[in-house]
């Protein structure tokens, strides 16, 4: 079954809902969505090419929400970093404040690789 991804009348169409993608709530659905897990953040310390990278997964929020956390880390870290499909980059090894302040907000936390 062929599914129409543009129309010449009237531009670039979603594949889901067979909208125009201006008018299209899928993606804004989706971004609304909360991931599914099991309860526990992880947090983990990472090396990618010889630098330090604390990683914490598994939080249950929307993508808005998450991004804002990563951006009060950072800041009180004074480091860089992001928020990327579901998990907070920070910028160094800062596993003991990224801990201490999720179970301060009230989640289950559980240190994870080295």
């Amino acid at each position: 079954m062929s599914r129409i991804v543009y129309d010449s009348a009237r531009g670039r169409m979603c594949p889901d809902c067979h909208k125009v993608a201006a008018h299209c709530v899928c993606a804004r659905i989706r971004a609304q969505s909360v991931p599914e897990g099991d309860g526990v953040v992880r947090v983990r310390r990472e090396v990618r090419s010889g630098k330090e990278l604390t990683t914490a997964s598994g939080i249950p929020l929307v993508a808005d929400d998450l991004r804002k956390l990563a951006k009060e880390w950072k800041k009180k870290c004074g480091s860089g970093g992001k928020a990327k499909d579901g998990v907070i980059e920070i910028q160094g090894d800062h596993r003991d404040f990224v801990v201490a302040d999720l179970e301060n907000r009230g989640y289950r936390v559980k240190l994870a690789g080295g």
